[in-house]
């Protein structure tokens, strides 16, 4: 089955054409045409959002599990269509997409049965005490309800799993709340065969057709409309630090601020503690370059910083540049996401007291592994050596004792990930800098690399500022839905009148 793009905006079941088009870029294949998007489209989009919001909030948990299911049941229908755009547009492989395909019906599927139990209500009852002096206590029910309509950015390196009708779209889906996406200009086929499996789903159960709108991608005034646009009621945003804070500050500064739900990406450290690294760190370095590599190293939990004692440093950095060059060159996801890491080589290649390690040519479109060597004290002089690198780059930061090992887990911003490999030995050494590491991340990991992020109720994506703009929230696993709920609670409500499920 193939797939050929017709370039429109699916703005509330209709699919509407505009005059101003912008081509895709994709890594091999044709380009097409798509229509850019505008500021009167956002408009459109987020009032039919609105309108269906009464409706949608409303329907039966069963209602709303079943049309997630039946979103996933589309997608999977157009699997192969699906993969062929995406595989033209991004570069991905085909096993890559694959999976992520299957990933994001994992998680339509996971919401759906995550509210057909109920627990994410969060009910709570605490009976009328007439008698209670001196003042009697009324009937008080507490239950989580939507928020409204939400908007979602898509990502650029998930063109399944995070965008259209990825983990933002279907935790607040899930919730009650419609969704207007703003589809990311790297793969907009991708974004419109996706948005035709949801209107799909919508059809077949008989939603309301502004429960979910793409607007695709274009000039900048199209994420500012949507951000401030005052009928939105909470952003979903996977991307740079830069553009995530951009979005984040006109969230603040609206007259009605809401909530921004920003994953901003980390350099995710790991810490080789002296036992392990004295016993494995050659097949740790195996295991770093594998991680390091996978995807052309253009995951948000990519571990780009390996923590070591300066005596194990030459055995892991043989090891993992063995590893590493054996890695042949990789398309990355856009031309500009190509350039910034060419950048971002050349910053990390010229800071202070910084030695290379394996070295080779990037060019145009393609990726290749680079290593570093650093010792901990012109590391912690150099804040520029600590800032992410989206590509398979590591920076190896050797340590002279635990104490140093610990200034640096000191000197950490916000981490999505942080890993310790540890062994038996290793235990007091692990459980003071896990005192540390705990208030810096999200996940922390033991003796694994963090590129699996598992879809499950534990799973946290998130982390203090920078990884993430709030650090209460996961974008992945059934928590995320929480991003798009608040608590109401009913006093004294007569029976007949309270929510369903609060009766």
């Amino acid at each position: 089955m193939r797939f050929t793009p017709h370039g429109k905006h699916l703005i509330a079941g209709d699919w509407i054409a505009t005059d101003a088009r912008f081509s895709s870029e994709p890594a091999h294949g044709p380009a097409h045409e798509f229509g850019v998007g505008t500021v009167e489209l956002v408009d459109r989009a987020a009032c039919a959002a609105q309108a269906a919001f009464p409706v949608f909030s409303t329907v039966s948990r069963a209602q709303r599990a079943d049309f997630l299911d039946t979103i996933a049941d589309e997608i999977e229908a157009r699997a192969a269509a699906i993969t062929q755009i995406a595989t033209q547009e991004t570069g991905l492989p085909e096993a890559r997409l694959n999976a992520e395909r299957g990933r994001t019906t994992g998680q339509l599927r996971l919401f759906a049965d995550h509210i057909r139990k109920g627990d994410y209500l969060d009910r709570r009852f605490d009976p009328a005490l007439p008698d209670r002096a001196p003042v009697p206590r009324p009937d008080m029910r507490m239950m989580q309800l939507p928020l409204g309509p939400v908007a979602v950015f898509g990502a650029s390196n998930f063109p399944l799993a995070f965008s259209t009708a990825g983990g933002d779209t279907a935790s607040a889906l899930a919730a009650g709340c419609p969704v207007v996406v703003k589809g990311h200009s790297a793969h907009p086929g991708t974004g419109e065969i996706i948005a035709e499996a949801v209107l799909a789903a919508i059809k077949a159960a008989d939603m309301p057709r502004g429960v979910f709108s793409l607007v695709q991608g274009g000039r900048r005034d199209v994420g500012t409309a949507l951000v401030t646009h005052p009928l939105i009621k909470a952003v979903g945003f996977t991307g740079s630090l830069a553009g995530g804070r951009a979005l984040f500050d006109l969230c603040a500064q609206r007259a009605e601020p809401i909530a921004f739900f920003g994953e901003l990406g980390s350099v995710n450290p790991m810490f080789i503690l002296p036992e392990a690294g004295a016993a494995r760190a050659a097949q740790i370095g195996a295991g770093w370059a594998a991680s390091l590599t996978m995807g052309a190293g253009q995951f948000c939990t990519n571990p780009g910083i390996a923590v070591v004692a300066q005596e194990q440093a030459q055995a892991l950095a043989e090891a993992t540049a063995q590893a590493l060059g054996a890695t042949g060159a990789q398309t990355m996801l856009t031309d500009g996401i190509a350039q910034a890491y060419r950048t971002g080589r050349a910053r990390v290649a010229a800071g202070r007291g910084v030695q290379e390690v394996l070295t080779s040519t990037c060019d145009l479109r393609q990726a290749t592994p680079y290593l570093y060597r650093v010792c901990a004290t012109d590391w912690l002089a150099d804040h520029s050596l600590s800032e992410e690198v989206f590509g398979p780059l590591g920076v190896i930061v050797t340590v002279e004792n635990p104490a140093q090992m610990v200034a640096v887990a000191q000197s950490l911003q916000g981490q999505l990930t942080c890993t310790l490999h540890l062994d038996a030995g290793d235990t007091e050494t692990a459980r003071g800098l896990l005192a540390i590491l705990q208030h810096k991340a999200g996940r922390i990991l033991a003796n694994g690399f963090p590129t699996g992020v598992e879809v499950c109720d534990t799973m946290v994506h998130g982390g203090p500022y920078p990884a993430s703009t709030n650090f209460g929230a996961t974008s992945v696993g059934t928590m995320a839905i929480r991003r798009f709920l608040r608590p109401v609670c009913f006093q004294n409500l007569p029976a007949e009148i309270l929510p369903p499920d609060l009766a």
